[in-house]
């Protein structure tokens, strides 16, 4: 009996702490666009005939795709920047080839595209919603205090821990400190392709969303690692950040965004925090909704304008 309770104490720890975790498969992977399940998947760029100095670089979440930015990039457009939003590989494609693909693959492929535009460009603004804000805070913390440092970063409803009862007492989600030990024999479970464009707007434009839906467990373990590893590193952050976060974010809670907010290390730092209420929709994907997009958009330019200015 005790043989089995050390046995299973330690498959625990195992799983819950994410040691010796590594992801395995870092091979670059390119994008072929010509696979996506609908035309709305594809990558958005938009580049004024007449060459401009300025572009804003936008990084779509986990299991989503451009399309969340497709009013954003046209109203950066509009503002005077060349804008970029890139699908990510595995994404907006197939359930198989996304389960054949994790984090240090979508960093790598993003940071490739990132480090082409800015040779183009005096000033790179990178924005990132939710899984896209992670990797702006990694890209921040990879080229602060390089020439490829970018004008500024604005991270939005970021993930920085996903449970952390011992260092924040914060947990997401308790079941997920199983996960690693379950993705042994079974690593997704009810995954769907979700195209809902054609039904309508929705709930504050919350159907206007499309990508993948369902639990995939070998995917979020590497997001879930890589959030370690970047909440490691914050302080590596010296360029302007402008974080953004809902205080009723259903998906990624609101205590991510003081810690994003105490650690960094940023020689400009702005903060702005919402409070959405009265909606169904998980209130996590902001510059999606009708009710909250334009104002922080406009927030975002005088942000970017402030940046130019100095």
């Amino acid at each position: 009996m005790a043989i089995t309770i050390v046995i299973l104490l330690l498959i625990i720890i195992w799983s819950s702490t994410l040691i010796f975790y590594k992801d395995r498969k870092v091979n670059y992977i390119d994008v072929d666009e010509s696979k996506v399940f609908s035309s709305k998947c594809k990558s958005i760029i938009l580049k004024h005939e007449v060459k401009t100095n300025t572009a804003v670089f936008m990084i779509h979440g986990y299991k989503s795709t451009p399309n969340v930015y497709n009013y954003s990039a046209h109203c950066f457009f509009e503002h005077g920047y060349d804008s970029y939003a890139y699908l990510l590989p595995g994404f907006g494609t197939s359930i198989e080839e996304f389960e054949k693909t994790n984090f240090t693959q979508w960093f790598n492929y993003i940071s490739a595209k990132y480090e082409d535009i800015k040779k183009d460009y005096d000033n790179v603004f990178i924005i990132g919603i939710s899984m896209g804000g992670l990797i702006t805070l990694k890209l921040g913390e990879k080229y602060s205090d390089t020439d490829l440092e970018p004008s500024a970063i604005i991270p939005i409803s970021a993930p920085i821990i996903y449970n952390s009862l011992l260092k924040d007492r914060k947990i997401t989600d308790f079941s997920f400190y199983f996960a690693r030990f379950v993705s042994i024999f079974k690593s997704t479970f009810n995954s769907s392709i979700i195209n809902r464009i054609d039904e309508g707007d929705g709930e504050d434009n919350d159907n206007n969303w499309i990508g993948y839906k369902g639990l995939f467990l070998k995917q979020s373990l590497s997001l879930v690692k890589a959030e370690k590893k970047v909440r490691k590193n914050l302080k590596k952050i010296k360029c302007p950040l402008f974080a953004i976060h809902n205080i009723t974010d259903k998906t990624v809670p609101f205590f991510n965004f003081p810690i994003i907010a105490k650690e960094n290390n940023s020689r400009k730092f702005q903060a702005k925090i919402i409070k959405m209420i009265g909606y169904n929709h998980t209130m996590h994907v902001l510059l999606l909704y009708y009710s909250v997009r334009d104002e922080l958009l406009d927030d975002i330019n005088k942000f970017i304008e402030g940046v130019l200015d100095e």
